[in-house]
């Protein structure tokens, strides 16, 4: 006759051994708590951060462009010459452009 498959007749270390590895790859894997899903969050917290710094030392950058046009009329006007195009009453502006 074949035995036929009884868990209960496992020697009771065995099973202690199977349900801790179950506990095991469920909280390292499956739950919502894992340790994939905590080192995805880290991972994603960490870029963030680095994001934030990066946006305020752009920030920064951009605070001082604005109080120098601010207190400078001489570079306020170069801003207007240059990217605007911008010309004072009977001046003529040449452009320039490079060929190819």
């Amino acid at each position: 006759m074949k035995p036929v498959f009884n868990p209960l007749q496992w020697k009771s270390r065995f099973l202690l051994f199977l349900l801790a590895g179950f506990v095991l790859i469920w909280i390292g894997f499956f739950d919502d708590h894992s340790l994939l899903t905590r080192y995805q969050l880290q991972k994603q917290y960490s870029d963030l951060k680095q994001q934030t710094e990066l946006l305020q030392a752009e920030t920064k950058i951009l605070e001082e462009k604005i109080e120098a046009l601010e207190n400078d009329p001489a570079q306020l006007e170069r801003i207007a010459r240059e990217e605007y195009g911008m010309r004072k009453p009977g001046e003529v502006i040449y452009e320039f452009r490079e060929r190819r």
